[in-house]
C-alpha cells in the first residue's frame, strides 16, 4: 500500500508516522523525489490497517493493487528530471544516448564514443552483457565490457548506459555505469525489477516486446515501489504482423504516457525500425511528438558489428540526425546542445568558485517569464540565476562581476533585431559568447474559471503586444506595458481582478497557478527569439573538457565603412573572397551622425581564430570602425 503524508508535515510528525509504523510490524520505505512524503508500506496479511489514515500527519492511504500508484500524475504532478551526473533527462534540453550494441574492444567503444560526443551525444550507450536469440550469437564481453565503459567516461566525460541481464550482475554493474538499462524482454522480469529497485541507480527500462502501455508503467511502479524513483521509460517498438521492419515504432506512446506518468520518455528508433535508413526519419518525428531524448545505435564499421550492425547509423550519419532536430526541438520547446557536457562541467565548476552572492547569469524578468526559461534551457536546471529591472543593468551585473553571463535578446523573427542591446554591446566591453534560438508560444491568461468576454484590461510587455498584434487587435482592450510577462500574471494573481487577463508563456500561468483563457495568439506560429550570453571572458577561453569540445562557429561583429561609392560592397567582396558565408548584414543610424550608419555582420567563422587573420586584417583596411562583438 502507498501512504501519503500530508503536505508540508513537519519532520517531528514524520517521525512519528515512522515509529508508529514500526511499532506495528509494517516494512515501509520512503520513496524520494516526490514533491510530497510517500511511504511504500509492506502490507501484513490478517492486520487491519484502516487505523493508518487516523494517524497524525496522514492525508490518505492508496491500494497499491490499483494501478501505477507512484508513477501517475496522482503522486507527481510536475514533471520528474532524472540526473545522471551532470546531464538531465527530461529537462528542456534533449537527451541524446548513442554507442554500439555490443562492447567489443577499447578501441571500438572509444573511438565511436568520440565521434558521438562530437556530434552531441550526451550519454553513452554500450551492452557488456548481451542478451541474445540464439546461444551461439555474441554474449558480450561482461566484466571486461563493463570496465571499457568506466574508461570511455573518464576519457570523454560521458556518462555510460549498459544493460543489467539477472539481478546478481547488480554490484557489478552499479560499480561501472550510470544508467541501469532493463531490456525488453526483462520489462516483467520482476525480481530483476525489484533489485534495481534497492539499487538507487537511475534505471531506462525498455518497454517489452508485446507489452500494453500499462503493463510497461506497472513495471515502472515495481521500481519505485523499491524505493528507486530514477526511472526512465523508453519505447522501442513493439511486435505486430508487419513485416517491413524489425517492429512497430508506437509514437502514440509518447503523448499517451505524458499524460499517465510524471516519469520521463525516450524513443529508441534503432531496435523499432531494424533498419539504418529507417532510423532518422523515426527519431525525427520521436522529437516533434515531444520525445525527452533518443536512444540511437552508432557504429563506425557496421558491417563488422558483432550485433545489431544492419540498424547502427555510421557517426556522420549521426551527426546529421542531430543537426535535423536541432531544427525540430525548439518547436516543442526542446533543444539540441553541442556543447552540454562542456557547459554542464562549467556550471558545477563555477558553482564551486562562486563568490558569495554572484550569480551565473543575469536576465530581465522574473521567474516564468521566457529570459528565465531561456536560461535554464542553455544551462540547464542547476544555474543560479539573477533577474534585474532593465537590459542596461544586465551588462552591468556582468562588467561589475554580480553574474558572469548575462542573457539578452538580439532578434526576433516577428518584430525584427533588439537594437537596444545591440547599443549596449558597443557601450561595455563585454562578449557574446554563446547564443540560442527560442520558439515563443504567448497566451491569454486569466483566474480560473474567468471567462473570456469579460476582459477589458490586458498586462504584457511592449514587445508582446507587437509580437500578438494580430490578435489583440481585434479586441477592444486597454492594453497596460509591464516590465516583463511573468511579472504581468504576478500582477494580475495579486489585483484578482475578472476584468483582467495577461500574455505570457504557459509556464508564467502554471508557476502563479493561473488559467490559460486562449492559446497560441502570437500573430505567427514561426515565433522565435534568438538569444545571447553575453560575458567578460571570450568563449575560446573557456572551452575545457574531454574530447573535440565544439569550436566556436559564427562570429558576430560591427563595422563602419569610409563615406564613398563601394565601401560596404568592398568589405563584402573580403568576406565573399575567403569563402566566409554571411548570415546576417543591418544596418543602423550612428547616434550624433545624421545619415552615417554601423553595419551588423553575422558570419559562419571564428573570427579569433589562426586561419582569420587575414580576413581580419584586409577588413580593417577598408573599414573606418570594427570591432568583433563575440566568436561563439
Amino acid at each position: 500500500m502507498i501512504l501519503v503524508l500530508e503536505k508540508g508535515i513537519s519532520p517531528r510528525a514524520r517521525r512519528q508516522v515512522e515509529l508508529a509504523l514500526k511499532r506495528d510490524g509494517y516494512a515501509f520505505s520512503v520513496l524520494p523525489g516526490f514533491e510530497r512524503r510517500i511511504l511504500s508500506v509492506r502490507d501484513r496479511p490478517g492486520h487491519d490497517a484502516s487505523v493508518l489514515p487516523a494517524l497524525p500527519g496522514v492525508e490518505r492511504i492508496e491500494s497499491a493493487s490499483s494501478a501505477f500508484k507512484l508513477v501517475g500524475r496522482d503522486a507527481h504532478r510536475a514533471d520528474t528530471v532524472v540526473q545522471v551526473r551532470d546531464v538531465a533527462i527530461g529537462g528542456q534540453r534533449l537527451a541524446v544516448i548513442a554507442g554500439p550494441c555490443a562492447i567489443e574492444s577499447g578501441e571500438q567503444a572509444l573511438s565511436i564514443a568520440r565521434e558521438v560526443r562530437r556530434y552531441g551525444a550526451t550519454l553513452f550507450r554500450g551492452g557488456a552483457f548481451k542478451p541474445r536469440s540464439s546461444p551461439y550469437s555474441f554474449q558480450g564481453l561482461g566484466e571486461a565490457g563493463l570496465k571499457i565503459l568506466a574508461e570511455v567516461r573518464a576519457a570523454t566525460g560521458l556518462p555510460v548506459v549498459s544493460e543489467i541481464t539477472a539481478p546478481e550482475q547488480s554490484d557489478l554493474m552499479a560499480r561501472y555505469v550510470d544508467v541501469l538499462q532493463v531490456g525488453a524482454r526483462n520489462m516483467q522480469n520482476f525480481e530483476l525489477l525489484k533489485c534495481v529497485g534497492r539499487l538507487r541507480v537511475p534505471v531506462l527500462l525498455k518497454r517489452g516486446l508485446a507489452a500494453t502501455i500499462e503493463e510497461w508503467l506497472m513495471s515502472a511502479e515495481y521500481v519505485l515501489a523499491g524505493g528507486n524513483s530514477r526511472v526512465i521509460l523508453c519505447e522501442r517498438g513493439i511486435r505486430t504482423f508487419e513485416p517491413y521492419t524489425r517492429n512497430t515504432l508506437d509514437l502514440s506512446a509518447i503523448p499517451v504516457v505524458r499524460r499517465l506518468t510524471h516519469l520521463p520518455i525516450l524513443i529508441d528508433p534503432s531496435h523499432a525500425t531494424g533498419i539504418r535508413e529507417k532510423v532518422s526519419p523515426m527519431a525525427r518525428a520521436a522529437v516533434a511528438a515531444g520525445a525527452d531524448g533518443l536512444m540511437i545505435e552508432v557504429h563506425n564499421a557496421p558491417e563488422k558489428a558483432m550485433s545489431d550492425g544492419a540498424q547502427s547509423l555510421l557517426p556522420e550519419q549521426f551527426g546529421q540526425l542531430m543537426r535535423d532536430i536541432y531544427v525540430i526541438a525548439p518547436v516543442v520547446g526542446k533543444q539540441v546542445d553541442f556543447d552540454y557536457l562542456d557547459k554542464a562541467g562549467r556550471t558545477v565548476g563555477r558553482a564551486a568558485k562562486r563568490r558569495k552572492g554572484q550569480a551565473d547569469v543575469a536576465f530581465v524578468g522574473s521567474a516564468g517569464s521566457f529570459e528565465h526559461k531561456a536560461c535554464g534551457q542553455y544551462f540547464g536546471g542547476r544555474v543560479k540565476t539573477l533577474g534585474v529591472r532593465t537590459r542596461r543593468a544586465v551588462f552591468e551585473a556582468v562588467a561589475e562581476g554580480a553574474a558572469e553571463f548575462g542573457i539578452v535578446p538580439l532578434e526576433n523573427s516577428l518584430t525584427g533585431s533588439v537594437h537596444a542591446n545591440y547599443e549596449l554591446l558597443l557601450e561595455h566591453e563585454l562578449r557574446i559568447v554563446g547564443e540560442l534560438t527560442l520558439r515563443l508560444e504567448y497566451h491569454l491568461i486569466g483566474a480560473p474559471g474567468q471567462k473570456l468576454s469579460r476582459v477589458r484590461r490586458v498586462l504584457s510587455h511592449p514587445h508582446i503586444f507587437d509580437q500578438c498584434r494580430g490578435y489583440v487587435e481585434r479586441q477592444q482592450w486597454e492594453l497596460v506595458p509591464t516590465e516583463d510577462e511573468a511579472t504581468a500574471v504576478r500582477m494580475l494573481k495579486r489585483r484578482n481582478r475578472r476584468t483582467e487577463a495577461a500574455i505570457a508563456g504557459r509556464a508564467a500561468a502554471e508557476l502563479h497557478k493561473m488559467a490559460v483563457l486562449a492559446s497560441g495568439i502570437e500573430t505567427n506560429p514561426r515565433n522565435y527569439t534568438r538569444y545571447a550570453l553575453v560575458s567578460v571572458v571570450p568563449a575560446s577561453r573557456r572551452r575545457k573538457g574531454h574530447g573535440k569540445a565544439a569550436k566556436p562557429c559564427k562570429s558576430s561583429l560591427i563595422y563602419s565603412t569610409p563615406n564613398r561609392a563601394g565601401a560596404l560592397h568592398d568589405t563584402l567582396r573580403v568576406f565573399s573572397r575567403n569563402g566566409v558565408n554571411l548570415v546576417k548584414l543591418e544596418s543602423r543610424p550612428i547616434t550624433g551622425k545624421p545619415w552615417e550608419y554601423m553595419f551588423y555582420v553575422d558570419v559562419e567563422a571564428d573570427l579569433d581564430s589562426e586561419p582569420m587573420r587575414p580576413v581580419m586584417k584586409a577588413l580593417r583596411a577598408k573599414t573606418d570602425f570594427l570591432r568583433v562583438l563575440g566568436c561563439y
